[in-house]
């Protein structure tokens, strides 16, 4: 997490290219980090509760989680205000260790039916049959975070429910089987010595809401003393446009001839700079008659 950060960190100061840590492989390391968050969320749950749930442990720490992500989100709202985190990591391991306790003493084959279910279901309404648990009823910030929105609020960390409560159901399958075939002690045996990694994996909380602010502070500090270059208003643009059209059309062609377009219109009509700085909205009507001329002549349908 801490690595990612430091791209994401690197990126918001101009020191690597826009769109770095939001795309590719960043992208793919971002959901791997969220999802093993989640599933060792879920091997912690069985190791406290798998007995029996302890209902004073579980809600203090149920309520320092949920404090801890409603911090997040009031810090955010001040700090990014158009991309401010309003269902995160930590807001997801709330809710959804709630939702695991009835999976706890559930039959082992539904424990590991559900998350499957829960998988397929996503991946078949995104390839097979869009469209049929996502909904703009849901694009707002008050439902985004069930996860079945078309176009989610922009955030700069958003792990809605589903399909992300598969990672946490996962893990308490997982340990479940674990410990009936005995693997669990075979496990410890893998650790034993008292290492920085096995102290910050004992207080990962802390390491997660402290690391961040530290580093976003030491790369202010350097940019201080040696500037990164101003970026490209293109290169900026295109990486935030393509990514948005290939959600929308699945035509990476199209997209890079649409953007292209726009890019090039905004520049020549010299609305880039205040399109970019929030002086003019993307519904201007200027951009909205570029954007109509570029589809025809990208060849959107």
């Amino acid at each position: 997490m801490a690595t990612y950060h430091f791209t994401w960190d690197l990126e918001f100061f101009g020191y690597v290219d826009p769109g770095t840590a939001t795309q590719g492989f960043f992208r793919l390391y971002a959901r791997a980090i969220a999802s093993s968050f989640l599933f060792l969320a879920g091997v912690s749950l069985v190791l406290a509760h798998g007995r029996g749930i302890r209902w004073h442990s579980f809600g203090k720490r149920l309520a320092i989680v949920a404090g801890a992500a409603i911090a997040i989100s009031v810090a955010t709202l001040f700090a990014f205000p158009q991309e401010w985190i309003y269902f995160g990591i930590l807001h997801n391991i709330a809710l959804s260790s709630l939702i695991g306790l009835a999976f706890l003493r559930a039959p082992l084959g539904i424990a590991f039916a559900i998350p499957i279910l829960i998988v397929a279901g996503m991946i078949i309404d995104a390839t097979v049959m869009p469209g049929i648990l996502q909904s703009p009823l849901f694009d707002t910030r008050w439902l985004a975070w069930i996860g079945f929105s078309e176009f989610p609020p922009r955030s700069n960390d958003y792990v809605p429910l589903f399909p992300w409560l598969a990672a946490l159901l996962t893990g308490i399958a997982i340990t479940r089987l674990a410990i009936i075939r005995g693997w669990t002690g075979r496990l410890a045996e893998l650790q034993r010595n008292d290492t920085i990694l096995a102290k910050a994996g004992r207080n990962s909380l802390i390491v997660y809401l402290v690391h961040q602010p530290i580093l976003l502070a030491l790369v202010y500090l350097f940019s201080l003393i040696s500037p990164a270059p101003a970026p490209d208003p293109r290169l900026v643009y295109m990486n935030s446009c393509q990514p948005s059209c290939l959600r929308e059309t699945g035509d990476a062609a199209l997209c890079q001839r649409f953007c292209g377009c726009t890019a090039d219109k905004l520049i020549g009509e010299q609305l880039m700079t205040p399109l970019q700085s929030g002086t003019i909205s993307a519904q201007d009507n200027r951009i909205q008659i570029m954007a109509q001329e570029c589809s025809i002549s990208a060849g959107q349908p």
